[in-house]
């Protein structure tokens, strides 16, 4: 088993130093851009690029068409809905003048029953009156 032992203040200085210079000579490998291994990363990249820029106009495309056909279903929906409106406002319109044509006739035939019992109470009337002698007043 290891004993663990503090370090002094030059070790860790010369730590720290060792692990700049470290990352100064990773930084300073980098490759020139002319390099081929440089050029065809960059191409690579190019390539995905213009494939996701290609990907997202045909999503963008479709998107559009979609939401084409999805208002032209809404249009055609209230179309229907309307003619179907207009078309029952119309057979409410005829079933209301059918029932006041039937309501006039049902009229009609009360007043002429109503007519028809006020001459026989009449009749009636004037037979009792002509049994006792007295006339009925005129009008």
């Amino acid at each position: 088993m290891a004993i663990y032992r503090d370090q002094s203040f030059a070790e860790r200085r010369d730590s720290a130093n060792a692990a700049k210079k470290a990352l100064l000579d990773k930084f300073k490998a980098k490759p020139a851009d002319d390099d081929p291994e440089v050029i065809a990363r960059r191409a690579e990249r190019k390539a995905i690029l213009e494939a996701r820029a290609i990907r997202e106009a045909e999503k963008a495309k479709q998107k559009q068409e979609r939401l084409a056909r999805e208002a032209e279903e809404r249009a055609r929906l209230a179309a229907e809905a309307e003619a179907a409106r207009i078309k029952a406002e119309e057979e409410a319109r005829e079933a209301a003048r059918l029932a006041a044509i039937e309501e006039e006739e049902r009229l009609t035939a009360q007043i002429g029953l109503e007519a028809a019992a006020k001459a026989k109470r009449d009749a009636r009337y004037a037979a009792r009156k002509a049994r006792t002698g007295r006339l009925p007043p005129s009008r």
